[in-house]
């Protein structure tokens, strides 16, 4: 097999290889180091590339081996991270301007845990501005293109994950998912996408959007693939508040389980609201013919009612602005990154100082999120907005709960259209943020998502489908979710591939 042929395989056929001896980690990042040389270019999935740092974990990992160390399953598989997180000897810049050049002192605790399963770290992966978008085109440092077809975009914010991924310059990546970053880049660009459950992993050195919706997660090509990386980064983490104090559920094992077994005697729940009007016809199209499989298969499918749903992007338009104006405020030019003096003031103040670099180095939409959650969060307004949107939010979990009293796991299209063309809703915020409007209800009640490849629509882009499950039960998600992909791929005979690289 040559160099070029190893960015084909799976983390898990990768993993075999180097169990077996038959591949040294060396040589799989080396090929996977090309073809970001030979490709990025184009697709600019990166912001950053550490050619010597991954290589010299790849060869610690082979020295290991060759030595009889016990090493984990994904040790020597390299890994693209989004530019959130931070790391020790690479910048973190969060595709902002403001954080241009700026190296942490520490790594993120999901990094730390890849470093110590032994995954080379390959670079990091560019983003939508402090994770704001669903189209990575407001990064600072450029968009990224869809390796399906590059005018179009790879969805966001984490698009650089998503497109590292489809473009096969990495197996694997790690994300973030504060309303949906996670799984509607995956469907857009034909990969595999989890939410874990909010606190399954930990935040601790992500840099914070919305402290209440945030959370990292896998970013890959197979369900396996997902289920492998997320038992490498999940599990209690005392840095992190918010960290549950609990194992990670057995999302592996319940993959090979659902690969095995299928999905008959599963309850799988269709949400009313999240599909129909508003949805792309071919979208709409591959996910009825996904419920058909999944029926025939033995699932028992019902429809369920969650009426708060059509409230939530609203209601995610409150909380989330208001914790970016508080999160953000850190930003001052006083502690980090870039410093601006205003011009024409001989002895600035702080104030002013603060205001030149914010003015600088914020992009329009970091700027649109704090004015609007700065509003939300004033006086006498207050009640009216953020606590309304609180009350709702609270809405939204209850309607879960209803709804998985009915049913083991929901099922929805991921998103409502395949991938759109560059700069088509630049000049749009709403018909941008609509884009979210079937992952957002997850965040909101902290619940788990995966989205995985469901097929192409009529205009030959893939579209994505997501279940969601109760807090906890992540490996429902892992189950269900392998037994449509082994059925999907039956079908089609092989993976989806982008043609968009050559």
């Amino acid at each position: 097999m040559s160099l070029t042929d190893l960015t084909d395989l799976t983390a898990a056929e990768a993993s075999e290889r180097l169990a077996s001896g038959d591949l040294s980690s060396r040589d799989l990042t080396q090929a996977h180091l090309d073809a970001i040389a030979a490709h990025d270019e184009t697709i600019h999935a990166f912001l950053h590339v550490d050619p010597e740092g991954a290589l010299a974990a790849a060869d610690e990992v082979d020295r290991r081996r060759s030595a009889g160390d016990a090493l984990g399953p994904l040790a020597g598989v390299p890994i693209a991270v989004k530019d959130l997180l931070c790391t020790v000897g690479q910048p973190t810049t969060c595709g902002s301007r403001i954080l241009e050049g700026w190296v942490p002192p520490y790594d993120a605790t999901v990094v730390t845990r890849l470093r110590e399963a032994g995954l080379p770290i390959l670079g990091k992966t560019n983003l939508d501005e402090f994770a704001m978008g669903s189209s990575t085109e407001h990064s600072a440092y450029g968009p990224t293109r869809n390796p399906w077809d590059t005018e179009r975009t790879p969805g966001g914010s984490g698009g650089g994950s998503a497109a590292a991924v489809a473009a096969r310059l990495a197996p694997l990546a790690v994300g973030t998912d504060t309303g949906g970053s996670i799984r509607q880049p995956g469907a857009l660009t034909g990969t595999v996408g989890v939410k874990p459950t909010y606190g399954g992993v930990s935040r601790y050195g992500i840099v914070a959007m919305a402290s209440s919706l945030d959370q990292a997660g896998p970013v890959t090509r197979t369900v396996l693939d997902a289920a492998l990386l997320h038992e490498v980064i999940g599990g209690h983490d005392p840095m992190d508040s918010t960290s549950i104090d609990a194992p990670v559920p057995g999302v592996v094992e319940a993959a090979r389980r659902g690969h095995a077994d299928g999905v008959a005697g599963l309850r799988i729940g269709v949400v009313r609201e999240l599909g129909g009007e508003g949805f792309q016809t071919g979208v709409q199209q591959r996910f009825d013919e996904a419920v058909e499989l999944l029926t025939k298969a033995g699932a028992e499918v019902v429809e369920v009612s969650c009426p708060s749903f059509t409230q939530a992007l609203a209601t995610y338009y409150l909380v989330m602005p208001s914790e970016v104006s508080s999160n953000l405020a850190r930003f001052d030019a006083m502690r980090y990154g870039l410093r601006v003096s205003p011009d024409g003031v001989a002895d600035p103040s702080a104030e002013q100082v603060m205001a030149a670099t914010r003015d600088a180095g914020f992009g329009d939409e970091v700027k649109r999120r704090i004015i609007l959650g700065t509003y939300a969060l004033s006086s006498g307004y207050y009640d009216a907005y953020y606590g309304s949107a609180q009350k709702v939010r609270a809405l939204v979990a209850r309607d879960f709960d209803n709804a998985f009293a009915q049913a083991d796991v929901l099922v929805s299209p991921t998103s409502p259209t395949t991938a759109f063309k560059m700069g088509e809703k630049l000049d749009d915020p709403l018909a941008m943020y609509l884009q979210d409007v079937a992952t957002i209800p997850a965040n909101l009640a902290g619940v788990p998502g995966i989205s995985l490849p469901a097929g192409l629509a009529e205009d030959g882009l893939p579209v994505g489908v997501q279940f969601l499950a109760p807090l906890q039960a992540d490996d429902r998600l892992y189950h269900a979710a392998a037994a449509l992909e082994r059925m999907l791929l039956e079908q089609w005979g092989a993976p989806l591939t982008p043609g968009g690289v050559a």
